[in-house]
């Protein structure tokens, strides 16, 4: 079933010039139904998503900072995410900020069974990222955009992490929780939870666009391709390289 989701962005969080690439992705997960930004629209420093809002139908939510040091954006997102909660009206939320004060209504509407995508810049702090059950980075949406080979882009691009060893590790321990006596995981099964696990997991994050390649290009692996029972399709399979034994007799 595809879900129906309520978008709404801390526009003092996040940079305009993310939103292609981010209604794009929003887009894989389910329809957008509901698209809000909320900030102080006579600030000139919003001024930049102004024509970006009509281009894609986002509406835009005034919020004025009534009192110095408070983050008003944030209380109005929230007030607004449990209005659009009660209403029924969507099965999902994606929240746009790289603010952790969104982390406890990640949780609240996930305890309600909604599905809670997180979109923010690497700087958001772990506790946002681990209350959603997925999280995506907005520097590898821009870096995924072919359109753009310009030196900022090059920045980006050395953004991009490298595999650790906690990284393989954790690949590993899911492949074994989910292994068939013969040590064999279904790779679909084993992207689902390694999502439930770390939800900022993202082969995309190491410069994969899928999972297969990532596993394939680390050699502690083994991979399998299968027909699926109809022979119709192709089914892949993996499992964790038996270690050497190094042992002097």
């Amino acid at each position: 079933m595809d879900l129906n989701l309520a978008v709404l962005i801390d526009g003092d969080n996040i940079p305009s010039t993310y939103i292609k690439e981010m209604m794009e992705e929003i887009a894989k997960y389910g329809n957008p139904t509901i698209k809000r930004i909320y900030g102080d629209w006579t600030k000139p420093d919003l001024s930049k998503w102004k024509k970006i809002l009509l281009e894609n139908a986002i509406t835009p939510i005034q919020q004025y900072g009534y009192t110095k040091g408070k983050n008003a954006t944030d209380s109005a997102m929230i007030i607004d995410a449990m209005d659009i909660l009660y209403s029924e009206k969507v099965n999902g939320f994606c929240l746009v900020s790289s603010d952790s004060d969104f982390t406890r209504l990640a949780t609240r509407l996930r305890e309600a069974g909604m599905k809670v995508f997180g979109i923010g810049e690497k700087k958001t702090p772990n506790p946002f990222i681990v209350a959603c059950d997925k999280f995506i980075y907005l520097e590898i949406l821009k870096y995924e955009n072919e359109e753009v080979i310009s030196e900022a882009n090059r920045n980006t691009q050395n953004n991009i992490d490298k595999i650790t060893p906690k990284d393989i590790k954790l690949i590993a321990s899911t492949i074994s929780d989910l292994a068939d006596d013969e040590g064999w995981a279904f790779l679909g099964e084993i992207g689902s939870l390694l999502q439930k696990k770390q939800p900022n997991f993202d082969s995309r994050n190491y410069g994969f666009q899928k999972l297969t390649p990532l596993i394939q290009s680390i050699n502690h692996f083994e991979i399998e391709k299968r027909e699926a029972a109809k022979g119709k399709s192709i089914l892949i399979y993996v499992k964790n390289k038996a270690k050497k034994n190094t042992s002097k007799k």
